[in-house]
């Protein structure tokens, strides 16, 4: 029980992390901050219900149709990526949200989901009214919402989806320009860039901002990822916000080689080791300076923290 209480003492002292840096920090652009993000931030509510992906490997769809007690938990446990909902993560400093959104071809007409392999069961207009509520009882607080995937839209899913996105937050949202600093954000009372991966919703919605490039390793194994991120930092970093995905990847002939696996088993051990690569980071302008840090299970160790005190370097410069 104390142990438990400790975690989430250590994740409320981050709830407020952005108003609490340095004065001297709020007039440095969001894509020169270090900023701690989640990947595939929806999955922790994945659930034996939730029904496999129509985008999955038609294999994988068989298997499910055929041995529905054997295949479910298996690609359920590899498909988890956090364990903390949503409110947990922005209370523990979470800033950067990846939201992949889908439509089922069976569900609603209306009624869009997340997916990750699976569906959820949680439906994308509440989860996105959850974190409005959050930013209201945070006013000074920004988050970056990266909406992805985007499986089985249609061109009016996509306007019914910004219709909500823009009554959700309303004044809240960032138009698209310039990445802006946190003093300008706070003085015209705006908390949300939304970036939306849709270039014809981008073109015809001004709240929306282009997709946010994020360094996806693909590796099962923690120095081959740390080797991809040094060769991509070695190419340079992009001109606004991006992402470097600390996340480990399984592959369907990995999945099935290793039935008694999961997700959480495979990343929690190579946790110590990402997290020295991540306090080696710096943020800023530099071409090999990092910006948003995702990584799973946020929760299991100290990343979060870690990726906010990055920004303690910038006072060093």
């Amino acid at each position: 029980m104390g142990g438990q209480m400790s975690t989430r003492r250590c994740r409320m002292e981050n709830s407020d992390w952005m108003s609490a840096l340095s004065p001297q920090l709020w007039d440095v652009p969001l894509h020169h901050l270090s900023i701690p993000g989640s990947h595939d931030t929806m999955t922790y509510c994945l659930n034996k219900k939730s029904p496999i992906s129509q985008a999955q490997p038609q294999l994988l769809r068989l298997l499910s149709k055929a041995a529905p007690c054997i295949t479910l938990p298996v690609v359920l446990k590899w498909s988890i990526t956090q364990g903390l909902d949503v409110t947990e993560q922005l209370d523990a400093g979470v800033r950067y949200l990846d939201l992949r959104i889908a439509h089922m071809l069976q569900g609603s007409e209306k009624n869009l989901h997340f997916v990750h392999m699976l569906y959820t069961t949680a439906l994308v207009e509440d989860t996105l009214t959850e974190i409005s509520e959050w930013l209201e009882k945070h006013p000074q607080e920004v988050v970056i919402l990266a909406c992805r995937n985007f499986e089985g839209m249609t061109e009016d899913l996509h306007e019914y989806l910004v219709t909500c996105i823009k009554n959700i937050f309303g004044d809240m949202l960032c138009p698209r320009g310039e990445v802006p600093t946190l003093r300008q954000l706070w003085s015209h009372g705006q908390q949300v860039l939304l970036s939306y991966e849709d270039e014809r919703s981008v073109g015809r919605h001004l709240e929306l901002w282009p997709g946010i490039p994020y360094w996806w390793g693909d590796k099962v194994k923690t120095e081959a990822l740390i080797c991809y991120l040094e060769s991509m930092k070695s190419c340079g970093r992009p001109g606004g916000l991006f992402v470097a995905g600390i996340n480990l990847t399984e592959n369907l002939p990995y999945i099935l080689a290793h039935p008694s696996g999961s997700l959480k088993k495979m990343t929690l051990p190579s946790l110590p080791r990402l997290g020295t690569w991540v306090r080696e980071q710096c943020p800023g302008p530099g071409p090999r300076c990092t910006n948003i840090i995702a990584g799973d299970f946020i929760g299991a160790d100290g990343f979060v923290s870690d990726v906010i005190r990055l920004n303690e370097k910038l006072l060093w410069c």
